[in-house]
Formats: C-alpha cells, sequence, structure tokens
C-alpha cells in the first residue's frame, strides 16, 4: 500500500490527500475536488500548472513550452505529471500566454 501525503493549495486554502504513486491532478480529481484547473491531463495543455512552494517531489516529462527548465528550477511543474515524496505545499500558476506581460496583483 502507498503512502499517502497531504497535499494544502495555498491559493484555495484547501487540502487533499495524494498516495506516493499517484499523480496529484488524478488524486484531487479522485477525490471530487477542483483545487487545481483541469485540462488535457496528460502534461501538453499547460492548464494544470502549480508551483511547488515545499515538500519533495518527482515529475514525468513535461513540456518544455509550458515549463522552462528555470521555471521547473523555481518549483513549477504540471500537477498531472508530479508525484509527491513528501507532504506538499503550492500554489497555482497560470499557463504562460504569447505576448502577454500581465503580473499577477
Amino acid at each position: 500500500m502507498s503512502t499517502q501525503y497531504e497535499i494544502y493549495v495555498e491559493d484555495k486554502d484547501t487540502r487533499f490527500h495524494c498516495g506516493g504513486e499517484q499523480r496529484l491532478l488524478h488524486a484531487m480529481q479522485a477525490q471530487g475536488l477542483g483545487s487545481i484547473p483541469v485540462g488535457c491531463k496528460g502534461g501538453g495543455c499547460g492548464i494544470c500548472r502549480i508551483q511547488i512552494t515545499q515538500g519533495r517531489y518527482e515529475t514525468r516529462k513535461m513540456s518544455r513550452t509550458h515549463v522552462t527548465e528555470e521555471d521547473e528550477l523555481l518549483g513549477f511543474v504540471l500537477s498531472c505529471r508530479v508525484t509527491p515524496k513528501s507532504d506538499l505545499s503550492l500554489r497555482l500558476a497560470p499557463k504562460p500566454k504569447e505576448g502577454t506581460s500581465e503580473s499577477a496583483a
């Protein structure tokens, strides 16, 4: 049986549990929650982009269109491509849009 980790979504002040072999987005959906936006569920659309602010995790291959190497070093990942290795805290991170330079206020 897989270890269960607590996942805290800072923006929504919500928590859910995720097994160590389960991807974050899938675990959230299985619990009927909508804390993280859902897109294609395969790493291609970037809708489920988040920034992990605390904790250990592993990622599967992600599109560099949505998560650059520099982004990944700052904790940006696609939640459909991440499995937790400890309890995690995260923030939602909008999909980068071409040609926009708006910053979140």
